[in-house]
Formats: C-alpha cells, sequence, structure tokens
C-alpha cells in the first residue's frame, strides 16, 4: 500500500515535511496495528512521552496522542504497520535549544512481517548515540547492516567499547542457557517486543536474567534468538560464521509469551 502520512491529524504537504527532512532531530516509535489495536500500546506512548520530555521539554498528552493515532488508521482494517514520529520546527541547527510541545507525524504502511529464517549475524564495534532513546539518527543502523550484507551476513550485532553486547540494528538479542533467557547488560533501547516477552514468559514456564556477555561469554552461547515489536522470536543460526543450535519448540514458546499481551485499542 502506499503510505498514508498525517502531521498533528491533517494530511501532510510537502510545506509541513519540510521540517522533518532537513532535520534528523526527533524520535519515534513503530508498532503493528491489529483492527485498531496495538500490543504493548501503552509500552509505545509512554516510549513516546520520555523521548519528548528528553528533546523537547514537553510531551504531547496522551489524549492527544491517541487522537492523532485514531486519524491515521481511521477507516482502515485487518493489520498494518504505523509510525509515530515527533519532531518540533522550531528546532533547527541555528535555534537547537527550542523547547516546545513537538508536532507528530504518523505513517501508515504494510504490516510488517515477522522474521522466521535463521538469521547470519555479524558482530560490529558499535554503539548507538543516546541508545536509551529511539531517535532518528539511523545513518549507523543502515550502514552497518550494509556492511554485513556484504560480508553474507543478515545483519549486525553490536559491541560496545567495554566489549559488552548490546543490541541489533532494530531488535534486541535474547540467548538461552540452560533453559532460561539471558539478556544483555548494557546500553541499549529495551524494546517493546522484548518487553512483551517479559511479560509472558512466567505464562510458558520461562524466567530470564540480565547480564553482562563480553565477546568471550558470547562465544560459549549456543542459542540465541532476536525480537522487535514487529517480530515475537526470530532463531539466530550463526554469529561471525559460527553455527548455534536451534529449538523450533522454544521459538514456539517465545512466540507464546508475546501473544499473551492482548491487543490494546488505541
Amino acid at each position: 500500500m502506499t503510505p498514508i502520512l498525517h502531521i498533528d491529524g491533517e494530511p501532510a504537504t510537502a510545506e509541513a515535511l519540510a521540517p522533518v527532512i532537513l532535520s534528523n532531530y526527533g524520535a519515534f516509535t513503530s508498532m503493528q496495528v491489529e483492527d485498531g489495536a496495538v500490543r504493548g500500546l501503552d509500552m509505545h506512548l509512554d516510549r513516546l512521552a520520555q523521548e519528548a520530555l528528553a528533546l523537547f521539554g514537553r510531551a504531547v498528552p496522551e489524549a492527544r496522542m491517541r487522537e492523532r493515532m485514531r486519524t491515521a488508521v481511521e477507516g482502515l482494517e485487518g493489520r498494518h504497520s504505523l509510525r509515530v514520529q515527533l519532531f518540533l520546527e522550531t528546532i533547527t541547527h541555528r535555534t537547537p535549544d527550542a523547547l516546545g510541545v513537538p508536532s507528530v507525524l504518523t505513517v501508515v504502511s504494510a504490516p510488517a512481517n515477522p522474521l522466521c529464517d535463521p538469521l547470519r549475524l555479524q558482530t560490529q564495534d558499535y554503539a548507538r548515540e543516546a541508545p536509551e532513546l529511539k531517535h532518528n539518527a539511523t545513518f549507523g543502523l543502515t550502514r552497518a547492516r550494509r556492511t554485513a550484507k556484504a560480508a553474507s551476513f543478515d545483519d549486525a550485532l553490536f559491541v560496545g567499547a567495554d566489549g559488552a553486547v548490546s543490541e541489533g540494528s532494530i531488535w534486541n538479542i535474547g540467548f538461552v542457557e540452560d533453559g532460561r533467557i539471558v539478556w544483555p547488560k548494557a546500553p541499549m533501547l529495551r524494546g517493546v517486543g522484548q518487553r512483551l516477552l517479559e511479560n509472558g514468559l512466567g505464562l510458558v514456564g520461562l524466567d530470564s536474567e540480565t547480564r553482562v556477555i563480553d565477546r568471550a561469554a558470547l562465544a560459549g552461547l549456543r542459542q540465541a534468538f532476536i525480537c522487535n515489536s514487529a517480530t515475537p522470536a526470530c532463531p539466530v543460526g550463526n554469529i561471525d560464521g559460527r553455527s548455534l543450535d536451534m529449538d523450533p519448540a522454544l521459538i514456539d514458546r517465545l512466540q507464546a509469551a508475546w501473544a499473551s499481551n492482548a491487543p490494546q485499542p488505541i
């Protein structure tokens, strides 16, 4: 489908989009809409509020944010992808200190199908700027993925300057050790997909822990998966050419944990 763009509830014009195109200062969240509802909607809304406070000094009231989102998907049925992006027209290179309630850009597009084929990951020494925020500065992420694909991998797994594994380009990674989920401890974005999994692990008989995973520890881990708001769980087939074990039954349990979070109406 052709993407549908709105800014503050009105169809986006070229003039209104100019500040978005000319500056990458902003933040966003992406979600999958199922008949007007979203799994983890409360988490997405909380993310947007925290990002707005951090970047613009003021947040969009939740009622207004929901209204913008409802306008974006009005009249649409089935599944769609929805990106909600925040920007402030008065913030420019000459006026970087401007404050205010940000404008809301919504983009509705075709649904993102979950990844399912085992991924081949290449570790790369990289860390996102302000990793706790899902911000617009994605040059480094795209470059990392291009580098990985040029080397016959599917994607990049980031390792920070301290040697700790953190996250991937657009996803979190989890490892499996003795039937337990192990999340990396490092500066990163704790994604909505990861949080949805955490919410449901107990229902499928799994628990988890978070700890530092350096390259030496990484070499000893035999099973891994990735997750984000579009992919509940996708197995990792190898890292840096080292084959990993895969357990389809475990992936099924993780997907069931994710699905235990009911969609929340916008």
